[in-house]
């Protein structure tokens, strides 16, 4: 039920807008962005090096689908990196953490609407 979702962008205010939008609607219980990574891809047929941003988003299977559609208008990218990973296993309490703070229709005090 528990899902990490892994994207990547280069601009480091962006990255920490996406991470604030996602949270902030219940589509993430949190977002870890790890500054700097190198990426070295292909694009157009040239070899790239890229400093990026990376962001660890953690989400339930019944949010992912919205927070990849979400992802996909936020982001800059023509093809934004998305891969989502299954969690297996865990602290219980912080996986049931994801799961309260991922609920639609949750405002941001915790209360419900």
């Amino acid at each position: 039920m528990v899902r990490i979702l892994l994207t990547t962008i280069d601009d480091t205010d962006k990255a920490h807008s996406i991470a604030t939008c996602l949270v902030s609607e219940n589509l993430a219980a949190c977002v870890n962005i790890i500054p700097k990574v190198t990426a070295v891809y292909k694009w157009n047929d040239v070899v790239e090096n890229t400093v990026e941003n990376l962001l660890i988003i953690k989400t339930t299977s019944d949010r992912e689908e919205a927070l990849i559609e979400r992802v996909q208008v936020l982001h800059t990218y023509d093809i934004p990196e998305l891969i989502s990973c299954a969690v297996d296993g865990g602290l219980e309490r912080y996986l049931d953490w994801i799961i309260q703070e991922t609920r639609p229709g949750k405002e941001p005090n915790g209360e419900e609407l």
